[in-house]
């Protein structure tokens, strides 16, 4: 595949040949009037070829133009769409690490850990990220909504038992959003997302637990765990605060 520099080579000598390749004014005449004169054939094929040597290179060097176009733009708008996310979660970072001391003060040390754990090229260190992120969550369970006996809600006439124990930090969290916030929708994302990003660890933790090969995570998956976690308190902290 030639490149773009040898495309515009190309079709700067095609452009030198062309001139070169043009027919000498010649004057054909002959002293008997019988005789029948014939111009020179001159350089028409040569100049043919030339010029469709050339039409083909123009047509490959837009075509790679065009490509590189694609590829500067698209990288634009991800460079641009990467730093608008990056400048939310660091608003969001800024908002938790401000307040997330006054409620749950060893938290600060759990998340030095997982920022450590997420620089590490070892994926057990990955793990032990996420590992922190569900005690960081309990931590946090206790400190809005300690352990208690369990109560039972009328859901569509319906009797249901919502488990608020020790263990059951990810229903003591939702049980606090519930009590602070009359919003339905507000309810339903945090508690959908707590649920979701619950199971999640619960479920790496028990492995681990167990001594499965299956607990390691990748380095997308524990950034993905601690971005979750990290939203979901900056949730929680501001109906603490409020």
């Amino acid at each position: 595949m030639s490149s773009v520099e040898d495309l515009e080579l190309q079709t700067r000598i095609a452009q030198t040949a062309l001139d070169a390749a043009r027919d000498p004014s010649v004057s054909v005449s002959s002293a008997n009037p019988a005789q029948h004169v014939m111009s020179p054939t001159g350089n028409s094929r040569e100049r043919q070829m030339i010029i469709n040597r050339t039409a083909t290179a123009n047509t490959r060097l837009s075509s790679r133009r065009a490509f590189f176009y694609r590829y500067v733009l698209d990288k634009h708008y991800e460079l641009r769409f990467s730093g608008v996310a990056d400048d939310i979660f660091s608003r969001i970072r800024h908002r938790v690490d401000t307040h997330i001391g006054s409620i749950i003060p060893d938290s600060i040390k759990k998340f030095s850990s997982v920022y450590e754990n997420l620089q590490s090229g070892n994926p057990e260190d990955w793990s032990n990220a996420v590992h922190s992120c569900r005690r960081i969550l309990q931590d946090l369970a206790d400190a809005v909504c300690p352990a208690q006996d369990d109560i039972v809600n009328v859901v569509k006439g319906i009797k249901v038992t919502i488990k608020l124990g020790a263990d059951n930090y990810i229903n003591r969290i939702i049980h606090f959003v519930e009590s602070k916030t009359g919003s339905a929708r507000f309810q339903d994302i945090v508690g959908s997302n707590l649920k979701f990003i619950g199971d999640r660890l619960d479920g790496v933790f028990k492995a681990a637990q167990k001594g499965s090969h299956h607990t390691i995570v990748s380095r997308e998956e524990a950034d993905g765990y601690v971005a979750y976690t990290y939203m979901l308190i900056g949730d929680i902290i501001s109906l603490a605060k409020s």
